[in-house]
């Protein structure tokens, strides 16, 4: 099932895409928010729940939202694809493969939705794509082992996590320039945990004005879902609706000669087997 959050007539909402249409799904159960939903038993229900209902709106016809508009927590995963690792060495960058997985956070705000635009803020030129798959927690959990961990999903999506390069190598700490404004691109929707085996080897494309400039899949992994799982559940709660963004593979445009960034007027696109397309447009800061 393909679950999504939207705005209709500036109301927002979320739903169960049917086709080339969206039925609101928070009226019907009670629940307000899609992690709301995921966190109730109603989401073990959810095939009945829907069994029957129409769709209430075409998808032209509303606004996508990220997926989970306001998570609690994005945990996002760097440099988590071996090819990816590999072209940063080749690129001249001193890194070493670490033994426990690096993250770092993103806040909400800086997340935007599918068709919404990645904005490129005015104190900087190198606004680079980072194709990504998207994990939603479904159950909450600490200490979740890496045997439980799948159980701990509740599905998949897209993600852009776009980088402002320059502020990101402001420190070691990379968090600044991961989280400028409409940077991180969500969507279009979430793909249920139940329709992708787990461990399933996922293709992942990543497109600028439709010229292909990732294109790997997710076995290329250096820690798994569930090793990301663990670890960030080690640290603190994972909670339903939270995030976790499993890193990008090679491609990305600060490695190229010379580099290649996002400006505005592109169009950039993220598409995941049996998931979907991410697609944004690029514009500057206002």
């Amino acid at each position: 099932m393909k679950l999504m959050s939207y705005s209709i007539a500036g109301r927002e909402t979320w739903g169960a895409v049917l086709g080339d249409g969206v039925a609101e799904l928070a009226i019907r159960t009670g629940h307000a928010t899609l992690a709301g939903f995921i966190a109730s038993p109603d989401f073990a229900r959810r095939d009945a729940l829907v069994a029957d209902i129409k769709a209430d709106a075409k998808l032209a016809e509303v606004t996508f939202l990220p997926v989970i508009p306001r998570p609690e927590k994005i945990v996002c995963a760097v440099r988590n694809y071996m090819d990816h690792h590999q072209e940063v060495l080749a690129a001249g960058m001193q890194r070493e493969l670490s033994e426990q997985p690096p993250i770092f956070l993103r806040v909400w705000r800086s997340q935007t939705p599918h068709q919404g635009p990645i904005v490129r803020p005015h104190v900087s030129e190198s606004l680079d794509w980072e194709g990504e798959l998207a994990v939603v927690i479904g159950k909450e959990g600490r200490d979740i082992s890496e045997a439980d961990a799948w159980a701990h999903i509740a599905g998949y999506s897209c993600y852009n996590d776009a980088s402002v390069r320059e502020w990101q190598f402001h420190a070691k700490q990379i968090a600044s320039g991961k989280n400028f404004e409409s940077t991180g691109a969500f969507g279009p929707w979430m793909v249920t945990a139940d329709e992708i085996a787990s461990g399933r080897e996922l293709k992942l494309e990543t497109r600028l004005n439709g010229v292909v400039v990732q294109s790997s899949h997710t076995g290329h992994m250096i820690f798994s879902i569930p090793r990301l799982i663990a670890y960030a559940s080690t640290i603190f709660t994972l909670v339903p609706g939270d995030v976790i963004i499993t890193g990008t593979p090679a491609g990305v445009g600060w490695s190229k000669k010379p580099p290649q960034f996002m400006k505005p007027g592109d169009v950039v696109e993220v598409e995941i087997e049996a998931i979907g397309v991410l697609r944004n447009p690029v514009v500057a800061q206002g």
